[in-house]
């Protein structure tokens, strides 16, 4: 009785977990390039009461299980779908790719957050004011940005007949995406799992193209999370039940001596 406790409080607690992650899927929905994460749960230890096989008579084994809890939470990198915005400066990455900006200390993270914007001196930036990797400068003097879908920028500027390009957007591949580490601020940043990043313009080595006025909205499907959230639901409400089932035969075995 005392293991049926620790393991419906185990489940109630990967339980918990579940519900929590859906909740921020759910607070991300209207997040622009937000990538829904899924829990991976896992059972844990057995003990082994009677052996089984090898001779015996009995055709199994007697094992006792150690409840279940969360292992992970992996990233779903599904295409989410592309909104119109109209604004010359917002990029949608459709298909596989993450685009590059740098952090203030110089290192280098990834997002799909195509919101971006220019600062005080022309660069163009992240909402969150980090700058593209490669750096790309708008002079103050151009009236039109134009990004292709192969990422090279070209700028109309007053009185030239033609275009003039400075510069091309890169994007970068992870061999397994659902190990990068999420950081906060739509980015992610590399880790071993996720393997090294293989950077090439947009449309090479199978990235996505980038499509300008677009961005590309949260992949979260919110009557999944809510079908998800019920399964959660029902599930802590068995594995509290449980708690309340063991403590009561613990009472009538406490009660027998009376």
């Amino acid at each position: 009785m005392l293991r049926a406790l620790r393991t419906a409080a185990l489940g109630m607690s990967a339980q918990q977990a579940s519900v929590d992650n859906t909740a921020n899927n759910l607070a991300n929905a209207n997040t622009t390039g937000f990538k829904r994460a899924n829990v991976v749960f896992q059972d844990l230890l057995y003990q082994s009461v009677q052996r089984g096989g090898q001779g015996e008579a009995r055709p199994a084994a007697m094992q006792l299980g150690s409840g279940s809890a969360i292992v992970a939470t992996e990233r779903t990198f599904i295409q989410g779908s592309l909104v119109q915005t109209g604004n010359a400066l917002d990029l949608a990455v459709n298909g596989e790719g993450f685009l590059q900006v740098q952090r203030p200390d110089g290192s280098v993270v990834y997002t799909r957050d195509g919101a971006l914007t220019l600062d005080a001196e022309g660069r163009v930036v992240t909402q969150g004011g980090l700058p593209l990797e490669p750096d790309l400068e708008v002079p103050p003097e151009a009236q039109e940005v134009q990004i292709g879908a192969d990422g090279i920028v070209r700028v109309r500027l007053q009185g030239e007949p033609e275009p003039l390009e400075i510069g091309q957007i890169e994007l970068v591949r992870f061999t397994n995406p659902a190990g990068l580490r999420a950081i906060g601020g739509n980015l992610f940043e590399q880790t071993d799992a996720s393997g090294e990043p293989a950077i090439a313009p947009p449309g090479e080595d199978g990235l996505g193209l980038l499509q300008q006025g677009f961005l590309e909205a949260s992949n979260v499907d919110v009557v999944q999370e809510m079908v998800d959230l019920i399964t959660a639901q029902r599930a802590y409400e068995m594995n509290s039940k449980m708690v309340t089932t063991s403590e009561e035969m613990l009472q009538i075995a406490n009660s027998m001596k009376r």
